[in-house]
């Protein structure tokens, strides 16, 4: 039977719908394939861009390092640096960077854990310390850490008996990229060795500016 005009032209209809749908699907195919690409880029760019910190190792070298008092400290590899004088306590120990990126140090959180326990979770950001100077560690290459409690600070009594009484420490770091993103913090621990050496390892990294894998 013959198709009428009017038949025609909803075939017609039909038809242009048909096309148009298959190129909108199409084309959602492609941006979405596209998107995918990017963020893929872009993930592998930040990964690139990325410092990871750790203690450095047993043999690395000895670093000396200067205080704004001139006072001077001696970081061995593995090893904290935790001297105490009649105006302040000095804290310092070395840095490996283990990541792909520029490591700028920018604050920093002392913490002492009751009864050796482990936080589950960072100290708050807001509270951190900020560093008098940018500390930065190449990617591969060894830098350091340092902090001072000098004698009018309100925490000094509390870690002078902590130190005394040969108790971990635990000391957040919070720093990023060189173009201050990727937020990180890590938390390493000193730990007692015997005498008066104090031994440096790390317990934990947090993501700030993306979600956390784990």
């Amino acid at each position: 039977m013959a198709l009428s005009s009017a038949d025609w032209a909803t075939v017609a209809s039909l038809a242009t719908a048909a096309g148009t749908l298959v190129l909108a699907l199409a084309t959602f195919a492609s941006v979405r394939s596209g998107n995918r690409a990017a963020r893929v880029a872009e993930a592998s760019l930040l990964v690139n861009l990325r410092p990871v910190l750790t203690p450095t190792r047993p043999g690395d070298p000895a670093q000396r390092i200067r205080f704004m008092d001139d006072h001077w400290v001696t970081a061995e590899g593995a090893e904290a640096a935790v001297e105490v004088t009649g105006t302040a306590i000095y804290l310092a120990f070395g840095l490996r960077n283990v990541g792909n990126g520029l490591g700028v140090l920018d604050r920093w959180k002392l913490l002492i854990p009751d009864e050796g326990a482990n936080p589950p979770d960072h100290a708050d950001p807001s509270h951190f310390r900020r560093l008098t100077r940018d500390l930065i560690v190449a990617p591969g290459d060894i830098g350091f850490w340092q902090g001072a409690l000098r004698d009018d600070d309100p925490w000094r009594a509390v870690v002078l008996d902590a130190i005394k009484a040969r108790r971990i420490l635990l000391v957040e770091l919070l720093y990023g990229d060189h173009e201050g993103g990727q937020r990180t913090i890590t938390r390493f621990a000193l730990i007692p060795d015997g005498g008066d050496a104090w031994t440096a390892t790390v317990s934990r990294h947090w993501n700030l500016d993306r979600s956390d894998p784990r």
